[in-house]
């Protein structure tokens, strides 16, 4: 399984290496990122207006693969806009209000919420079906907004679909690289999923709570509306209640419908997110009445501007991940050498290639391999690479094949599923009106502790 290292490859690790300094220094990383895109192509293909409009194309790739959650985010923020200016989140929210009433409790009802919904439907849709109607609850028991997008995070795009027990997608990829059944991957997945997510969200609590104390977290926008905003007048106490209804009934009926016909990931998505035009325009209908059709389209543009000027940032940095993927053959072309599978599967390769082989050596390279194959966003392209390195160290250290398949699945999908690549996670940060970059600051230390934990414990299994 050997892999040829070239001036590629060494770029875009040193160019890692810089974006992820910028983000601890909490300064700005698309000049980091379009001068290492440039280099890239540059290095590639030797032509300099080639690799001038490469930046160019690369913010297209990284924008279409975007969309689908742009668009989703924007039409949701919409929506909660209109629940709020006429009154409809107060009366919706109340049943909420009398159960969550401290920043402890909405802390982790909302993330075992999330992560048992994440389990059925994956955690895209969850977010937006828990961000419109808990966040208001949480954030005025004093949960700040950070903290809400903390726990969808970790709970949903960390422990759910880290193990992904239900639908099991990831275990699936894992297990037909790795040669061994899916159940297997699956029960030696269990221990680790847990102690990793355990570990993990009560570390992100406990620094979350320490840092509420001493003053320093921010509420977040969380698509606030202004006092002088609300026209809770648009409609009577009884289209109040019948639209407080109908809403949870709409959504509710979505859930039997992703059950029902097998939707999962973006098709429930489309399916939330086209649920939430339908009640965006039928209570705008009923609340402007003749005016309805000017407000609508009002509405789509402040829930667009609020949906661009959060997925903005994000824009260059995905543009430049994504080249460690399939986006580089998409965007430049095909220079990599021709065993290659991606820069960072090579990167993650070559590691696995460099190490000596014990259960200890075997455990911590197969959780680094997994985390390096994460950092392209997606945490999903790198598992079958994963699961096929677990079978090569199993097969010479003579046992724990599962048990280092689950390991590396883990890692990958926590690294690159959404909890520390800024893009991954821009859904729960989106909802929550807070910054993707400073949110996946808040989650490195919780994860980094609980992957190593996790990997200790993985030892002892293998």
């Amino acid at each position: 399984m050997g892999v040829e290292l070239t001036a590629l490859h060494w770029i875009y690790v040193s160019f890692i290496c810089i974006i992820i300094a910028l983000m601890i220094w909490r300064k700005d990383t698309s000049l980091a990122c379009m001068i290492g895109i440039f280099l890239l192509a540059m290095t590639a293909t030797g032509s300099l207006p080639l690799s001038i409009s490469t930046i160019f194309k690369s913010f297209i790739y990284a924008i279409t693969e975007l969309l689908p959650t742009i668009l989703v985010i924007s039409i949701i923020v919409s929506m909660s806009k209109l629940l709020t200016i006429t009154g409809m989140n107060e009366v919706m929210i109340a049943p909420f209000a009398k159960l969550i009433r401290t920043p402890t409790l909405a802390y982790w009802t909302i993330g075992i919420l999330m992560m048992v919904i994440s389990w059925f439907f994956w955690p895209s849709p969850a977010v937006a079906l828990l961000g419109a109607v808990l966040l208001p609850v949480a954030v005025r028991v004093g949960l700040p907004a950070l903290g809400v997008a903390m726990a969808m995070n970790l709970f949903g795009h960390g422990i759910a679909l880290s193990g992904d027990f239900i639908i099991q997608g990831a275990p699936k990829l894992t297990a037909d690289a790795a040669g061994i059944p899916v159940s297997e991957v699956i029960s030696a997945s269990i221990p680790l999923v847990f102690v990793m997510g355990i570990v993990t969200v009560t570390t992100a609590f406990f620094l979350l709570r320490r840092d509420m104390k001493r003053g320093n977290i921010q509420q977040g926008e969380a698509v606030a509306i202004a006092e002088n905003e609300v026209q809770s007048h648009l409609l009577t106490k009884r289209m109040k209640v019948t639209f407080a209804f109908l809403i949870p009934i709409l959504f509710g009926l979505d859930v039997v419908a992703m059950y029902y016909f097998q939707l999962q990931g973006g098709d429930a998505t489309a399916l939330i997110g086209g649920t939430a035009i339908f009640i965006l325009s039928l209570l705008s209908v009923v609340a402007y009445k003749k005016k309805s059709l000017e407000q609508i389209t009002d509405l789509f543009i402040q829930g667009f501007q609020f949906g661009f000027k959060v997925f903005g940032p994000v824009i260059p940095i995905a543009a430049f991940f994504y080249l460690g993927d399939s986006g580089f053959q998409t965007i430049i072309g095909d220079f990599l050498p021709k065993q290659s599978h991606g820069i960072v599967n090579d990167l993650g390769v070559a590691l696995s290639n460099i190490v000596p082989l014990s259960k200890e050596v075997g455990a911590v390279t197969l959780a680094g391999v997994g985390a390096i194959t994460g950092l392209d966003g997606s945490g999903f392209s790198g598992i079958s690479l994963v699961g096929s390195i677990a079978k090569l160290f199993a097969a010479a250290i003579g046992t724990g094949i599962a048990t280092l398949t689950a390991l590396g699945q883990i890692a990958a999908i926590w690294v690159g599923g959404g909890t520390l690549v800024p893009w991954a996670l821009i859904p729960a940060a989106a909802i929550c009106g807070v910054s993707p970059f400073e949110l996946a600051r808040r989650n490195v230390v919780p994860v980094i502790i609980g992957l190593t934990v996790t990997t200790m414990v993985a030892m002892f299994l293998i």
